[in-house]
């Protein structure tokens, strides 16, 4: 593991760093909030996964979402991943919305993304023993958020893994993906056409076909420009409704779909984990 950067902050410390992965084939990127107490052996600490969406990094989330300040209060860990392998030889697509920062945190079958798109192998095996092997992480107390195509990860992430996130919200998630047009377009591309495989990406079906996790917390702004065509919060409060899962979906009018967004809220999301973990 090669440290690219490490500053003092909060009284914790934000590094981040890159390794060589074996599941994506190339050198992954990710970041780390380790909140105060860790020189005097405080901890281990809970972990929170902080998945960013859509043309966004490991560090967009740490330098945007204003996040630290209380993660370092509440004593929780922040990991903010990558969104998609990058380098020479890892494919990529000229639109904004597919290929390098568009990975839907899944692993693609299909040429030419299934080489180093696999973002589920590497986000759920590879990086949460490279963390716990070299940071103070309380790796039986994690939760999980993200935003927008990080919000469908996160939900994705947390049905199919039950029992490893105690604990998941998300910003302005994708909840639909294969009943929109972004969804349809990255899971045809990465999965190709058997609908069948899109299933295990889409947090409807998922809670519809019997994932259950104990509780939600979803914020959406009422003024994202994404939300009726994209992202459709509709669908999930009718998937929980019908699961009898407990889904606290918050709409706040004036909000857009951009981190001035997530930063109004994320002290809520940061309490709703601790409370949890």
């Amino acid at each position: 593991m090669e440290t690219l950067a490490r500053a003092v902050c909060h009284g914790g410390v934000q590094s981040f760093h890159s390794h060589p992965s074996s599941a994506a084939g190339t050198a992954m990127r990710f970041g780390v909030f380790v909140p105060p107490g860790a020189k005097d052996n405080v901890g281990p600490f809970p972990v929170l996964w902080c998945l960013a969406g859509l043309t966004c990094n490991e560090e967009t989330f740490a330098i945007k979402a204003g996040a630290q300040a209380l993660a370092a209060e509440l004593g929780l860990m922040l990991i903010t991943p990558d969104t998609s392998p990058r380098g020479t030889g890892v494919a990529d697509d000229p639109a904004w919305d597919m290929g390098q920062g568009a990975s839907f945190y899944l692993d693609a079958t299909q040429p030419p993304w299934a080489p180093h798109f696999r973002m589920r192998t590497w986000l759920t095996g590879e990086l949460p023993a490279l963390i716990a092997a070299h940071f103070p992480a309380d790796m039986a107390r994690q939760g999980i958020t993200g935003h927008s195509m990080g919000g469908h990860g996160a939900l994705t992430l947390a049905l199919t893994h039950p029992g490893r996130f105690k604990s998941v919200s998300a910003f302005a998630p994708i909840v639909a993906p294969t009943q929109v047009p972004w969804g349809l377009k990255a899971l045809t591309a990465y999965l190709g056409d058997d609908a069948a495989a899109w299933a295990a990406h889409d947090a409807c079906a998922l809670i519809d076909g019997g994932a259950r996790v104990a509780d939600l917390l979803v914020d959406q702004g009422e003024a994202d420009q994404f939300l009726a065509e994209q992202l459709r919060p509709e669908l999930l409060e009718a998937a929980c409704a019908r699961a009898g899962i407990p889904l606290t979906l918050r709409r706040h009018a004036g909000y857009d779909h951009g981190y001035w967004f997530v930063q109004s809220f994320v002290a809520d999301h940061l309490r709703w984990h601790a409370a949890r973990l």
